[in-house]
């Protein structure tokens, strides 16, 4: 299979775990990017089983009501039952980094609302280290260079991701040479403390709690290693 079909593969799987989680009165979180498309394009099927959705974006909230589906705020959804999204990178602990979509804060924020978080991914996004992934950070337009200068020193080497504003109003700088990262929850906890910065894409503090992987021999559900 290619990277598309396998893709489509780990959302279909998502939806039947979703499903079997659900009711009618559940809300139902959404990520952003290739792969939850694909979520959102299956989930389609079965709008009428859940009341409604959380979007991590912009572009996911357009393409869930262009199926029909109800869209809420957050801050109108009393509980959300399940989250699922996709990754740039997953370890064996389950810890991420996210944000190649430039919807990292938006996916942090319901992350931590929902009652579960449920990450979708084609193979090659397992890794055993984070890191060879450019780190996204979302920062305040005004201190960008002061957060990139701070980034520096934590042994990064950001670039600003020229002509890309986020949902949020803000920019992103994408942090390479990190690679490997020896503790993503620590380095995030380092990054966010850092004035002007909005969020990082690790999301490691709080990680997935399930992970379906797509590979060429079928779909492997990972838990956090230990």
């Amino acid at each position: 299979m290619d990277q598309n079909q396998l893709k489509l593969a780990v959302a279909a799987a998502a939806v039947e775990y979703t499903l079997s989680k659900i009711n009618p009165d559940s809300i139902v979180g959404i990520g952003t990017g290739s792969t939850a498309n694909c979520f959102i394009d299956l989930l389609a099927e079965h709008k009428n089983s859940f009341q409604a959705a959380v979007a991590s974006s912009d572009a996911s909230a357009e393409r869930l009501r262009g199926h029909g589906i109800e869209v809420i705020e957050l801050n109108a959804a009393a509980e959300i039952t399940i989250y699922i999204d996709g990754a740039d990178e997953a370890n064996p602990h389950l810890e991420l980094i996210k944000g190649g979509g430039a919807a990292l804060t938006r996916e942090k924020i319901v992350t931590a609302v929902a009652n579960e978080f449920v990450c979708i991914a084609d193979e090659s996004k397992w890794v055993d280290f984070l890191g060879q992934f450019p780190l996204p950070v979302e920062v305040i337009p005004m201190a960008r260079s002061h957060v990139a200068r701070e980034l520096v020193k934590l042994g990064g080497d950001p670039v600003w991701r020229e002509n890309v504003i986020t949902d949020n109003g803000n920019q992103i700088l994408d942090v390479h040479h990190l690679y490997p990262v020896a503790s993503a929850q620590a380095l995030e906890e380092k990054i966010n403390q850092i004035t002007g910065v909005v969020t990082n894409g690790f999301f490691a503090l709080k990680a997935a709690d399930v992970l379906f992987l797509a590979t060429q021999q079928g779909i492997v559900t990972h838990y956090p290693k230990a």
